[in-house]
């Protein structure tokens, strides 16, 4: 089932992007080519499928969760473009 390009437009706007007419135009395609890919799977018969058959079993292959010391506010601030008052200073959000 292709898309429209009104449809494409209208889940770019939903999505808040800027689309140029090549990506729309190629996004036409991907789309389509994903609902056609999802039609396929809903005529698959799942009736003797359990929902949970690819969950893994109750053990889990984990680490167990240990408290660990965690970095010093030297070692913290190195990498950091701008501090003050020892904390991350970023542009303002808003204006």
């Amino acid at each position: 089932m292709p898309l429209s390009l009104e449809e494409v437009e209208r889940i770019a706007t939903l999505a808040r992007l800027e689309l140029s007419a090549e990506e729309k135009t190629r996004y036409r395609q991907q789309l389509s080519a994903i609902l056609d890919y999802i039609r396929k799977l809903q005529e698959l018969d799942t009736t003797d499928i359990a929902p949970t058959s690819s969950a893994p079993g109750g053990d889990s292959s984990l680490r167990a969760d240990e408290p660990r010391p965690g970095l010093s506010r030297a070692d913290l601030f190195r990498n950091a473009p701008e501090t003050e008052q020892e904390q991350f200073k970023i542009p303002p959000v808003f204006e």
